[in-house]
């Protein structure tokens, strides 16, 4: 149920496109305390972005979660933004993380929803 998406103008190589989208599964699923049988990442990269003006490397990332804990957020956001200034050297001062605790009934899985 946690879904992480990582939009960003930078060019992953292959091998970025590989281990990236692990990696923020993994630490999702760690971050979340939920199995990371239910996590989901989509990563988006030669995308069109201005930040500050400026196309300098940058990236946007929105975390949904059903139970999302609200008071976690500021370590949620530390921890993120971490993996992706190591993974793709984008400096956490340009990038964005927007967090989502959607109603469990508008979330949908296997023919259901959560509610």
């Amino acid at each position: 149920m946690p879904l992480l998406t990582l939009t960003t103008n930078q060019s992953l190589s292959a091998a970025q496109k590989t281990s990236l989208p692990t990696a923020l599964s993994t630490e999702v699923a760690r971050l979340l305390g939920k199995p990371e049988s239910y996590v989901m990442v989509i990563v988006q990269d030669e995308q069109i972005m201005v930040m500050g003006g400026t196309t300098d490397t940058t990236a946007y990332l929105q975390l949904k979660s059903l139970g999302l804990p609200e008071i976690d957020t500021e370590s949620l956001s530390a921890a993120l933004c971490d993996l992706v200034t190591e993974t793709l050297e984008i400096p956490a001062d340009r990038i964005y993380i927007e967090f989502f605790n959607p109603p469990r009934h508008l979330w949908g899985w296997n023919r259901s929803t959560f509610g």
